[in-house]
């Protein structure tokens, strides 16, 4: 991967990384049409620039960070569905990282969800008072379906805190706060695949890394102010226009036989 390929797709995951559209399903296009998403060193990198784009939460809300124990118990609380699952399903998942057919189709679904949200959930008689721990255990089951690609983890998350009667920017940013361990969780447990597999990064790809982290922070804090705003004013509608447009165009793509480079 050279800098100018690590530079696009960091870019792609700080912008998409909050917004439900699904980061990993953005990368895994981006990578195939550079022709590198079937390299080692690319799962990895899609996998660990994300924590990048986690650190700007903390960043951006650290008075969050030092609140009540309360506030870290229901994100262990809520971070524990991940956990499970995400060793169970480890082996199932990465094959899936691999497949543009099933982003384009998750996208596609998530868009005609995203349609009906507005009218399914408002911001009426709700509070942005965080979730109870029942309700932090039920958004993290959400987040578990994240894990196949396309689906998107924070829009699971925001969807997980709708039904638990939580505003949009509750609902949002209580999926902010969830990233943060998890993506520690995921990035931590892919460098110990990486080094278990007896591959060693060498020092452009370590360098590669820390520019795709540097540069995914930047743009991630740029698109959760505008993210935040946009979806309090006018909820989810484009975004779900968005992945109807952008899932179609895959599947049709796949289907006339343009693999994106997929191997």
């Amino acid at each position: 991967m050279t800098f100018f390929e690590a530079i696009i797709i960091a870019i792609v995951e700080g912008i998409t990384e909050f917004l439900p559209i699904s980061s990993t399903g953005h990368m895994i296009i981006t990578s195939s049409a550079m022709g590198i998403s079937h390299e080692a060193f690319t799962k990895l990198f899609t996998i660990v620039i994300q924590l990048g784009a986690i650190l700007s939460v903390v960043v951006l809300y650290w008075k969050r960070f030092f609140q009540t124990k309360e506030f870290y118990f229901k994100l262990v609380v809520a971070f524990i569905p991940a956990v499970v699952f995400g060793v169970l399903l480890n082996d199932y998942i990465d094959a899936l990282l691999e497949n543009v057919l099933v982003v384009g189709i998750t996208l596609f679904i998530g868009g005609v969800v995203f349609l009906m949200l507005d009218k399914l959930f408002d911001d009426k008689g709700k509070s942005d008072a965080e979730p109870s721990y029942p309700s932090a255990l039920k958004i993290g089951l959400f987040q578990v379906i994240a894990m196949i690609p396309g689906v998107s983890r924070s829009a699971a998350t925001i969807i997980g805190g709708l039904t638990q009667n939580l505003t949009r920017k509750a609902a949002a940013e209580f999926s902010f706060f969830l990233a943060v361990p998890t993506m520690f969780a995921a990035t931590a447990k892919k460098l110990l695949d990486y080094y278990q597999e007896g591959i060693s990064l060498d020092s452009h790809q370590i360098n590669v890394l820390i520019v795709g982290n540097l540069v995914a922070f930047v743009v991630a804090m740029l698109a959760i102010k505008t993210f935040i705003g946009y979806l309090t004013k006018h909820g989810f509608k484009v975004f779900g226009y968005y992945r109807i447009v952008v899932g179609a165009v895959i599947i049709i793509l796949y289907l006339a036989g343009m693999e994106l480079n997929i191997v």
